[in-house]
């Protein structure tokens, strides 16, 4: 059964000062859950009996045992999927400014992506999942990116939020910090067709606001500017193509090269 107090606890961790103050973040889902449990401890789980039986956890005294219409009452999402959970956020996360850094100890054999400003939470979870599967384990985010605790950008993670560290950071900042020689992509309208370019398997991919793109001021500080074509040349088309496909697609041609 779930209190009254319980579930406008786990309500309140939808808005990001809440989670902030708390220091922790919401995941449902059997996959989402089963991904984070493999990585870190919940500070509380929120399942329906059959999930425990099934995982063979036996819940402890700040969990709870729910049925499935409780489990509705308190999910956000509109088909709720056996098990909710609260885990820590990562050390650092708590303050005002994310996870803040100064030193990024970064390498120079590494992939990155930095995203500029992507403000949906879809994108956001997505463009996180990408980078899972793309083998790119370090994601940098300008503050003004979506908040990656979000319980919309988790869910849309599917369980990548376990494997990809997120990094809040000001990226004019990060890049004055670069090794020398890392070179530094973005993709722009007026780039150089990317299926022709020669990728280094290292480097930062830059990523831009879903209606702005890449802010001038982190423009300065790429030095290859990439297009993703539309095909026939010539023909009329969309303005645009959303963040996280062009993510995928850029890392794609990344990891073919």
């Amino acid at each position: 059964m779930i209190s009254k107090n319980l579930m406008k606890y786990v309500r309140s961790l939808e808005q990001k000062k809440a989670r902030k103050q708390e220091g922790v973040f919401v995941a449902e889902g059997t996959k989402v859950v089963g991904d984070l449990l493999a990585v870190m401890p919940a500070t509380r789980l929120i399942a329906v009996e059959e999930w425990y039986r099934q995982n063979d956890i036996t819940p402890r005294t700040n969990d709870a045992v729910v049925t499935e219409e409780e489990l509705r009452r308190v999910s956000f999402l509109q088909h709720p999927q056996q098990v909710m959970a609260l885990f820590p956020l990562p050390e650092g996360s708590k303050d005002a400014n994310h996870s803040e850094r100064t030193d990024y100890s970064l390498s120079v054999n590494d992939l990155f992506i930095a995203l500029d400003g992507v403000q949906d939470p879809g994108n956001l979870g997505t463009i996180i999942r990408i980078a899972d599967w793309f083998g790119i384990s370090t994601l940098f985010c300008s503050h003004d990116t979506a908040d990656a605790y979000n319980p919309k950008v988790v869910q849309a993670t599917m369980g990548s939020i376990a494997r990809v560290k997120v990094i809040y950071t000001d990226l004019l900042a990060l890049f004055e910090q670069l090794p020398e020689g890392m070179p530094v992509y973005g993709t722009f309208l007026d780039g150089k067709n990317i299926y022709q370019q020669p990728l280094t398997p290292n480097g930062i991919i830059v990523m831009g606001n879903e209606g702005k793109g890449i802010s001038k001021e982190v423009a300065a500080h790429i030095n290859h500017h990439l297009l993703i074509p539309s095909y026939p040349a010539g023909r009329v088309t969309a303005d645009s193509l959303n963040v996280a496909i062009a993510t995928a697609i850029t890392c794609a041609e990344f990891r073919r090269k």
